[in-house]
């Protein structure tokens, strides 16, 4: 048995205790087989299946995607560099590109679909913009802009098919958030008295659009970096507690959050300066973000988007490649290359990827 390490946090009293894992072995029919696992590595006991990412656009016309929204097995959108989307109603295998007019410079590192037809596209920097599509792409409307400077949005998500949110850098201090009521037609800013205060030098990342996750209820996840990494969640009120990651640094901390139900979650990141480096880039939670522990074997090195597939099937991606968990999260295997952004399609079971071209992940 192994000790277990604790964290005490700065800016909470709850403690994070990382727990190892323990050695199980497979049941298996065969007695022989069961009697030969037992003399295995432990890595070889914990394989996972044959997972592989094929790749379903290899060379689509942008420099980098960033920005995943996967409706059902079919419907697929992605944006990313050069003001560019692409749109897929038959599970990737066809793709249409376009690009929102007079915006060539935007970087769409958020995007939000809901069916073949709508969607909604945020850019990444100063000025802010973000544009909506009710016909499949073919026009554009603007629906909504800031050009205070320094204003930065990193995600956007939606409760439901009227009620989102947006979220950006803290500008005096403060988080920015923006909200919809009727789809996405207008957009407004939270009162200033309502905002979540951030730490200096503490922001969110725009690597994959997945700092920011939202829950039913009207509950509300983001994860921040850099000085602090911290988890925010909402409900009648922001709280805060400090996730155990690789911290202290503008390149380190968490870059994507994800949540099974308010209690099972994830948390990945590291440092993207050092996307080998294994120490403090996953964290686990079992008790909606209150406490954080380690997994027994870390994913490979800097993560950048991380996902649910089956309450214990889960694949993280980064530049420093793609990694499957089938129990919980607890242990990680490389299977790939690696993506910007991962994702699990709401109304469905594939899931698809993305950085400088377009995968799917297959067993």
């Amino acid at each position: 048995m192994i000790k277990p390490s604790v964290y005490t946090s700065d800016t909470s009293q709850w403690t994070i205790t990382a727990h190892a894992g323990f050695c199980g072995f497979p049941a298996i029919i065969i007695i022989c087989f069961n009697i030969i696992s037992c003399f295995l590595p432990v890595q070889a006991q914990n394989k996972v299946g044959n997972y592989h990412i094929k790749i379903v656009s290899p060379d689509p016309p942008l420099k980098s995607i960033r920005g995943i929204s996967a409706v059902t097995d079919d419907i697929v959108w992605v944006s990313g560099t050069g003001g560019k989307v692409g749109k897929s109603t038959d599970g990737g295998n066809n793709w249409q590109w376009m690009q929102v007019s007079a915006c060539d410079s935007c970087d769409w590192r958020s995007i939000y679909a809901f069916d073949d037809k709508k969607a909604l596209v945020l850019n990444a920097g100063e000025p802010a913009r973000l544009f909506l599509t009710t016909d499949g792409g073919s026009s554009w409307q603007q629906v909504f802009s800031d050009t205070t400077k320094g204003i930065f949005f990193d995600a956007m998500d939606f409760f439901n098919d009227k009620e989102g949110i947006a979220i950006g850098d803290p500008l005096q201090n403060k988080f920015t958030i923006i909200r919809t009521h009727d789809g996405g037609q207008s957009w407004q800013h939270d009162r200033p008295t309502l905002l979540p205060a951030a730490i200096p030098g503490e922001a969110l990342f725009a690597a994959s659009g997945t700092s920011l996750i939202t829950l039913p209820g009207n509950k509300v996840y983001f994860g921040t970096g850099g000085t602090v990494s911290r988890l925010f969640q909402s409900g009648q009120q922001w709280k805060a507690v400090t996730i155990p990651v690789i911290q202290g640094k503008s390149t380190t901390g968490t870059f994507s959050i994800a949540f099974l139900d308010a209690n099972n979650g994830i948390a990945v990141g590291g440092d993207y300066q050092n996307d080998t480096l294994r120490q403090g880039n996953c964290m686990l939670t079992n008790n909606g973000g209150r406490s954080w522990f380690a997994p027994s074997t870390a994913p490979g090195g800097y993560k950048s988007g991380v996902a649910y597939i089956t309450p214990q099937l889960l694949i993280a991606t980064g530049t420093s490649g793609t990694d499957i968990s089938n129990n919980g999260g607890r242990d990680w295997h490389r299977i790939g290359d690696g993506f910007n952004v991962v994702r699990r399609a709401r109304n469905g079971k594939r899931v698809f990827l993305a950085g400088k071209n377009i995968g799917l992940l297959t067993d």
